[in-house]
């Protein structure tokens, strides 16, 4: 690991990223010493896939990191990640949400989750439909239904394409989807879309987090 060319790549990829924008270091797949250098730089904030490589990973690194778990969750990993995750980015179901709000009863905390949003037109991407996670918010935030879960916002993924303008469309609907909902909800404040590729058009479009793996520690 050269930790030199990490200090570069990551000093280039928060200084073209405005201050109101969370970085999410997308470190899965790499080292425990790639994190810690990312670390020792004063980053903080680490995204993670896999369940079990949360669990193995997290142990091991300092314990005011703020992981993030941006996979998709199934029912039966909740009880691996949530011990670890400051938040969950990937929700699109209420029996997901039954789960995390019954796991996180009884660790006695309240866990921060993103709606995911289905936007692209791949189907291989997971999340709600637009209408479906809007009737899911409201639920959540009228009925309480899952008193130890608390909706942050929205998180979704654009087409894998190199067709930008597509990308700009997509991320638009998600954040006029975000300002709908954001009205008369403080504490629902974030908007986490955009990658290596397509971050910049993100932040345009009004993403307050982006996850950002590749432009930071390099190729896999």
């Amino acid at each position: 690991m050269d930790k030199e060319l990490l200090a570069q790549r990551y000093a280039q990829v928060k200084a073209a990223l405005p201050p109101h924008v969370t970085l999410v270091a997308v470190s899965k797949t790499r080292s425990v010493e790639e994190v810690q250098a990312l670390y020792d730089l004063g980053h903080r904030d680490m995204g993670e896939n896999y369940p079990q490589e949360l669990r193995n990973k997290a142990p091991q690194l300092p314990a005011d990191i703020r992981w993030h778990f941006i996979g998709h969750l199934q029912r039966s990993n909740v009880k691996h990640v949530l011990p670890f995750a400051h938040l969950v980015h990937g929700v699109d179901s209420e029996r997901l949400l039954d789960e995390i709000d019954k796991r996180a009863a009884a660790l006695g905390r309240i866990v921060d989750v993103l709606v995911q949003v289905h936007i692209a037109q791949e189907e291989t991407k997971h999340g709600l439909a637009p209408d479906a996670a809007r009737e899911l918010v409201m639920r959540a935030r009228t009925a309480s239904p899952w008193p130890h879960v608390r909706v942050r916002g929205l998180m979704g993924m654009a087409t894998n394409t190199p067709d930008m303008e597509q990308v700009r469309q997509e991320f638009d609907r998600l954040a006029g989807l975000f300002r709908e909902l954001h009205t008369d909800a403080p504490h629902f404040d974030t908007l986490s879309m955009g990658m290596s590729g397509d971050a910049p058009v993100a932040v345009e479009a009004g993403s307050t987090m982006v996850r950002i793996g590749t432009a930071i520690f390099g190729e896999r």
